[in-house]
């Protein structure tokens, strides 16, 4: 399908970025088994927050490439119907990859290469991909959005890291949890509450999800890699700015009813990590910190996502529940009682009949990502240290929540304790 030909330009006049979207599943297109997702992204995240980023001028180009061509033309109609028609004619076309009579799971080398450098890919495809599908771009001088979790090793991370400082590109890690207004403000309140002590999270989803994941589930990647990636980050946000680093991981996990659902033998259905910090300018201050995923949460929860942390200072503590937000629906249509989370993604349009979720933490995440490309094409390189420094889940910043997942991953496949050390920037484990 042919590009709109004209789009508005971003209002400070810098030139809109290109963006190539790899993956068109429930993330990208909210398109998964030959219809809408059953779970709350029914209209995607990506493609819907692309779509509104280019009406409002800073988003140019958009193209999409995925293993099946044969998908698109289901898939545009339905953007057409969910969107398109939804939102007030808000445009929907992109350009595809691979054509729509072909397979091909090498296409996102084709799509990437149809780029020029300053232009941007979003990754949301298996875990096991990320690091192939990255490399290739950046080493094209192509910026990267990569959904959490980064990268399944500190290998690849720190490959990645060295790659994008070599060719000067944007690499930004799709943590939204970091800009939900409960979980920003207690990052910001935790600081002031002494030394770091403890910290408890939950995060979990319904048993449906792991028909939308049985592909990869327990083969590829795992629950703790897709669901405690996001609680990981928060607590290593709120607390390496004071000096804290983790030290040893040890894990645990239970088995059978993922299995029972037909996945892969291996797959776990819930994974607790419990990860030692230090104080690195005094390694006699320690903490603990515990965290819990699972993806086999009872099917009518109420919630897609229940989510809570328990963060303890020296001076004060924080507890956060953002399962229920105090909005709940009776729907004789779903047949009980649902908590939403509008505050994420809010799909309702506004009194015009457009998009009004630009304040949703789903879409600041991307629009952040967006104008840290803009600014290094604008000033270059240089401009990357910059973006690390404002604490933005950059692939530098990010780099203990890696070492955690992978440390946990061997804790549980090789039954010991697993440590982790940092010397002058250079990750391991032990």
């Amino acid at each position: 399908m042919a590009e709109v030909a004209s789009h508005p330009k971003a209002a400070d006049g810098s030139k809109p970025l290109n963006v190539l979207m790899v993956g068109t599943g429930e993330y990208t297109t909210g398109f998964v088994g030959g219809g809408a997702s059953g779970s709350d992204k029914k209209v995607g995240v990506v493609g819907l927050t692309m779509f509104d980023l280019r009406r409002r001028g800073k988003v140019g180009k958009l193209s999409m490439v995925g293993v099946s061509g044969k998908k698109y033309p289901a898939i545009r109609e339905h953007l057409n119907k969910n969107i398109c028609q939804f939102y007030n004619n808000l445009d929907t076309s992109f350009a595809s990859y691979p054509a729509d009579d072909k397979v091909d799971p090498e296409s996102y080398k084709t799509a990437i290469d149809a780029l020029s450098p300053g232009d941007a890919i979003t990754i949301f495809t298996p875990d096991t991909t990320h690091y192939p599908i990255a490399l290739y771009a950046i080493e094209r001088k192509i910026h990267v959005l990569i959904t959490k979790p980064a990268v399944k090793t500190l290998e690849h991370h720190q490959s990645l890291l060295a790659a994008a400082k070599k060719h000067g590109v944007f690499i930004y890690i799709e943590h939204h949890k970091r800009y939900d207004p409960a979980y920003a403000d207690a990052r910001f309140k935790a600081q002031s509450l002494g030394d770091f002590n403890y910290f408890y999270s939950y995060m979990s989803q319904p048993k449906s999800q792991l028909e939308t994941f049985k592909a990869w589930a327990g083969v590829d990647s795992d629950i703790s890699y897709y669901l405690n990636s996001h609680h990981i980050d928060i607590c290593e946000s709120m607390v390496q700015q004071r000096g804290y680093t983790p030290v040893k991981v040890s894990a645990s996990a239970s088995k059978g009813v993922a299995v029972g659902l037909g996945c892969d033998p291996c797959t776990e259905d819930t994974i607790s990590l419990l990860v030692h910090w230090v104080l690195k300018s005094d390694p006699s201050k320690r903490a603990t910190a515990v965290y819990t995923a699972s993806w086999t949460a009872p099917q009518k929860a109420g919630v897609h996502s229940n989510q809570y942390f328990h963060y303890m200072g020296g001076k004060g503590e924080i507890r956060i529940d953002q399962a229920k937000r105090g909005y709940d629906v009776a729907d004789d249509n779903v047949g009980q009682l649902m908590w939403y989370n509008p505050f994420y993604m809010r799909y309702a349009p506004d009194e015009e009949g457009n998009f009004a979720g630009q304040g949703g933490y789903g879409y600041v995440s991307f629009e952040k990502f967006v104008d840290g490309c803009v600014k290094v094409n604008k000033e270059g390189p240089g401009a990357l240290e910059e973006l690390d420094k404002r604490g933005l889940p950059t692939l530098r910043n990010t780099v203990a929540t890696t070492a955690i997942l992978e440390a946990g991953r061997r804790a549980l496949d090789e039954g010991r304790e697993v440590g982790i050390e940092e010397h002058d920037g250079v990750w391991k484990l032990i």
